[in-house]
């Protein structure tokens, strides 16, 4: 009943601070005017080709999974390891990074297969996945460098805060203290719950990178690798096609977009709502985005990917029971055909 309670209780936290932020953004909008470009000025061919580029990434994570699934000594059928993936995804919308765990417990329970060393794969795919970002993080960087600093100089208080939060005393006091304490009582800390947890992690993450040594398509394993973001990114990039103000902006706009936008999903939300509205319309600012048209975009682009997550992950839910309910008839069956 305790951990009932406190599920309902982060899931409510999570959720207003995604509305908050939601509000935040969309509270001195016209309505009216937003209403208006949705019914009007949208071309939703190019959001559908967007949700099929999202599925195929879909399906190429599933097929990356299964690879690294395989070492363990398993090889979980298409259709169950899939919908573990989406169940998932819409495990996610309603409490951040559960996802992780609930497509795990799916596998173990239809596919057999202990649900530690499942966890342990997932590890390793997520450390995949922040490799890939930060590899991203880091051409936009490169790329787009100069803008960067244009947008900096154009807007003088961001470039004050930047050098007032380098340069704070307390910012630096505060490294001090924090250094000298943990040398002090570096074996005291040792002993503590937080460390344990922290080195667990770190463990965790070495022994699942590790793993991945062991996958014997290892040509495939690079390939969805590069497949799945690759899909993530031209995703939102069609959408780009949607709007007439974002139409004639190139894919380097769109691959800063989308990076940005995806450190909006590491926060603490549902789906990432509010933080990847914010991240995608600071990010279209760079490249002349008027904000009232930004937030348009990432409405859109967010909502329809959230909407097939929904749709799908809630097929998913329904329909695992029924599709391995027909396997387990088949496998007793066979049996039976086999004896007469």
């Amino acid at each position: 009943m305790k951990k009932t309670v406190i599920k309902i209780l982060q899931f409510l936290a999570f959720f207003a601070l995604g509305a908050f932020i939601f509000w935040l953004i969309y509270k001195d909008q016209d309505i009216e005017r937003i209403k208006s470009v949705l019914k009007n000025d949208v071309n939703y061919w190019w959001v559908g080709l967007s949700l099929f580029l999202g599925l195929l990434s879909h399906v190429s994570r599933t097929l990356r999974w299964g690879l690294m699934i395989e070492p363990i000594g398993h090889k979980p059928r298409f259709i169950n390891t899939f919908l573990a993936v989406m169940v998932g995804y819409f495990m996610n919308m309603a409490f951040p990074r559960m996802g992780e765990v609930s497509r795990c417990g799916v596998l173990a329970r239809y596919e057999k297969i202990s649900f530690t060393k499942l966890i342990g794969t997932v590890v390793a795919e997520r450390l995949v996945d922040l490799i890939s970002l930060v590899i991203l993080l880091g051409i936009i960087i490169v790329a787009q460098f100069g803008k960067m600093l244009h947008f900096i100089k154009e807007n003088p208080e961001i470039h004050e805060k930047l050098i007032g939060a380098i340069s704070s005393p307390y910012l630096i006091v505060g490294l001090i203290v924090a250094a000298v304490l943990f040398f002090v009582f570096r074996n005291a800390l040792k002993g503590t719950a937080l460390f344990k947890k922290i080195i667990e992690i770190i463990t965790n993450f070495k022994e699942g990178f590790i793993s991945i040594r062991n996958i014997e398509k290892k040509g495939w394993f690079y390939f969805h690798s590069v497949f799945i973001w690759l899909m993530y990114y031209v995703m939102l990039y069609v959408v780009f096609f949607a709007f007439e103000f974002t139409s004639g902006l190139n894919p380097i706009a769109g691959l800063t977009t989308f990076v940005l936008a995806s450190f909006g999903m590491v926060a603490p939300v549902q789906g990432g709502i509010g933080a990847w509205h914010f991240m995608a319309k600071e990010a279209l600012s760079l490249y002349g985005v008027a904000n009232e048209n930004g937030i348009i975009f990432a409405f859109v682009a967010h909502s329809s990917m959230t909407a097939m997550i929904i749709l799908i992950g809630a097929i998913s839910v329904a329909i695992l029971p029924f599709i391995n309910s027909k396997s387990k008839e088949t496998e007793v069956a066979e049996p039976i055909a086999q004896t007469r």
